[in-house]
């Protein structure tokens, strides 16, 4: 099932998108204050919507406000990446357990769509477009009639964790790796092994923590 589409983005979305790229892109690491004046001006805006985009995207961990300071760009924690990851390999794991059926018809033509992509991203090791099909890939498989409950809780965490995603730039060998682990549950459920799709969907996660954990102590290190 597609996901809805708004209309429309308003100023504050367009700010909100600009900032993610800043920090997606690496322009703007963790530490880099976020000036409302030089994002109004980049995108063409008046400071008020950027100043609520800011707000938006404190509420969503992509930035923290520092006293004396104000908005800057989060640092992505070890604890945190071990609890984000460890909620959303259960959440989704479950949606294709609950999901129980064989992927194919549209939905299947959709996630191979999404593939294709996705290796393309792959070889031109385009990180950012590969995070957003990442999430597309995710939600086309946990979006059945079955698990609908954990799908909108798993796009109430996608929003507040995307974030996260940024984490490919620390580890951009995970790229292919990731790539071939979505391609194995495509193929389980395809086969409609729905058991082995939820274990190798779970260890998936738990090897991008595992990854990204790593990239996380190399850099501090």
């Amino acid at each position: 099932m597609a996901e809805s589409r708004s209309p429309f983005r308003t100023k504050a979305d367009l700010a909100a998108e600009h900032i993610k790229h800043l920090i997606m892109s690496g322009e703007a690491p963790p530490g880099t204050k976020i000036t409302t004046r030089v994002v109004a001006e980049a995108v063409g805006i008046s400071e008020t919507p950027v100043r609520e985009a800011i707000k938006q995207l404190c509420s969503e961990d992509w930035l923290v406000e520092r006293p004396h300071v104000g908005a800057v760009v989060a640092e992505l924690t070890v604890a945190n990446v071990r609890e984000l990851y460890s909620v959303r390999a259960a959440l989704t794991a479950l949606a294709l357990e609950l999901g129980g059926v064989p992927l194919e018809g549209a939905r299947l033509a959709e996630v191979d769509a999404v593939l294709a992509e996705c290796e393309t991203a792959v070889a031109r090791e385009d990180v950012a477009a590969f995070a957003r099909l990442n999430r597309r890939f995710h939600s086309l498989l946990c979006d059945t009639e079955h698990s609908k409950l954990t799908h909108r809780m798993l796009q109430s965490l996608w929003s507040r964790t995307e974030t996260a995603q940024r984490g490919f730039r620390l580890v951009p060998w995970r790229l292919p790796k990731s790539h071939a682990e979505h391609i194995a549950i495509r193929n389980a459920l395809v086969a409609g092994d729905i058991p082995l799709a939820g274990k190798l969907q779970h260890a998936h996660e738990m090897a991008a923590m595992k990854a990204l954990i790593e990239g996380i102590q190399e850099t501090h290190g």
